[in-house]
């Protein structure tokens, strides 16, 4: 009796959050997090649940200009080593987005070790722009490369990091935002005091960040002066941003 062979996995887009514009002129991809190391496949109302607030409060943000906002939904719920399955997928996904809807930028948004995926596939010719929220990053290690940056080149980047978090050391994001800074000044990272990984705490002061950040980028809305000053000051001070309480209050919703 011949040997069923198992269908290949395949990354796919979730449905578009919100009615889909009739002109589509720029796409969030949204990476939920991941574990380290998992041939699992993820579930995919846990992986839309973990990104469900940040994609409605950008697809309201962005309705008027024609934004689209997809969950990516990986083949692997880990990262798996020099596999690096999460990124492969946010590349996928990518380059799904430019058959579907042509040359419009892409944002890559994404949480824990998704912020890991889109700071990894940010090379991709789509990809204007990279959101990474408190972004699982490996302890380095001298016998190993360190985490690439080179990617990052010509791309607007925004870290943003609990300085509580014990899930994802925000030491790390720093730093790598520190070697990133050195060859595009088009960086900045946000720190939310006391916050923990899921940024809970501050959590509309976060969405309202997130949304400035967006918009700006794919859209060319002026930044608020917090997210101005961050990226044109020089490293530390543009790395170590304190989110203010209270922020977003006057922004446009």
């Amino acid at each position: 009796m011949a040997q069923q062979l198992t269908p290949a996995r395949t990354a796919r887009l979730g449905k578009a959050l919100g009615p889909e514009p009739t002109a589509v002129s720029g796409v969030v991809l949204l990476l939920p997090g991941g574990e380290e190391v998992s041939e699992r496949r993820p579930s995919p109302m846990w992986a839309a649940a973990s990104v469900r607030g940040l994609g409605r409060r950008l697809t309201r943000a962005g309705r008027e200009e024609g934004l689209v906002t997809h969950v990516v939904h990986y083949r692997y719920r880990g990262w798996n080593g020099g596999a690096a399955h999460l990124a492969a997928d946010a590349t996928w996904a990518a380059d799904e987005v430019v058959r579907r809807y042509g040359d419009v930028p892409v944002c890559l948004a994404g949480i824990g070790m998704g912020g890991r995926a889109a700071l990894r596939a940010a090379g991709h010719e789509a990809v204007n722009s990279v959101l990474a929220l408190a972004p699982w990053l490996p302890q380095e290690d001298v016998a190993a490369p360190p985490e690439p940056v080179k990617q990052l080149v010509g791309r607007r980047v925004m870290v943003v990091h609990g300085t509580h978090d014990d899930r994802s050391d925000p030491e790390l994001s720093f730093r790598l935002a520190a070697r990133a800074k050195k060859a595009n000044r088009d960086v900045c990272r946000f720190e939310v005091h006391a916050d923990g990984h899921g940024l809970h705490q501050y959590r509309d002061e976060v969405l309202a960040l997130a949304e400035d950040f967006v918009m700006g980028v794919l859209f060319g809305r002026g930044f608020s002066r917090p997210v101005e000053d961050a990226l044109a000051a020089p490293p530390p001070l543009g790395l170590r941003m304190p989110l203010a309480a209270g922020f977003g209050k006057s922004l446009r919703r």
